[in-house]
């Protein structure tokens, strides 16, 4: 298949469908806010070399999980690393569906449309999907992103006696939320983690004075 060139024009009809999806603004209101969820399984953290094997993301709304939305894909690829396999789990010889990268990140777009990104550590997870966009010719993604690690260090409490580390794993967050740890290591049970932590983040920082969307966003990563 004939890759799409590094232009604003010409773009295939799926981005043109996911970038139209931007005209409608955010709501104001955070409980009518739609968020995705997401977790990328790669083959190393290389962002040149490595590619994703696994996507997974689910919807939240007011706090909650949408009914019958969430995905997980994975992904095709020619290569894999035997040492990260101890982790995630993912071998080529599994019986499950593959799809193609292109085809995955089509699925992706119409999946989240602008709703707003969130993941623990983000930075990873959104370039490397924007690796894999940029590899078709396709622009980086539009969608605001949150990052539950540094919504967490938000939560904690100022004190010269208590240091906050710099970086909060996801497996903290489990333990400190007391989030079951079953499906750890597959992109969609951490995405799941991921949104408890993010549900419990935010009645934390709401239980301190009333947020908006725009608070969340204050400090959020510069991708």
């Amino acid at each position: 298949m004939e890759f799409f060139k590094k232009r604003k024009v010409n773009l295939p009809t799926f981005w043109e469908t996911y970038e139209a999806s931007f005209e409608v603004p955010l709501p104001k209101q955070l409980k009518e806010v739609r968020f995705v969820v997401l977790d990328t399984e790669t083959t190393g953290f290389d962002y040149e070399k490595d590619r994703i094997l696994a996507l997974g993301c689910l919807a939240l709304k007011n706090n909650t999980m949408v009914a019958n939305e969430s995905f997980e894909r994975y992904l095709d690829q020619h290569f894999y690393h035997a040492d990260n396999v101890e982790i995630h789990g993912i071998l080529r010889t599994e019986n499950r569906a593959y799809s193609s990268e292109l085809e995955v990140l089509q699925q992706f777009l119409a999946f989240i449309q602008n709703a707003v990104l969130v993941a623990h550590h983000a930075g990873f997870d959104i370039k490397m999907i924007n690796k894999a966009l940029e590899r078709y010719g396709l622009p980086k993604l539009k969608n605001k992103v949150l990052d539950t690690a540094v919504l967490y260090r938000r939560t904690l409490i100022r004190s010269p006696l208590l240091e906050k580390k710099e970086h909060y794993s996801l497996d903290e967050l489990a333990d400190k939320f007391d989030i079951s740890k079953k499906d750890r290591h597959t992109a969609l049970g951490d995405a799941y983690i991921t949104a408890i932590a993010f549900i419990k983040i935010v009645a934390k920082l709401k239980a301190k004075k009333p947020i908006t969307l725009k608070k969340l966003l204050s400090q959020r990563m510069r991708l």
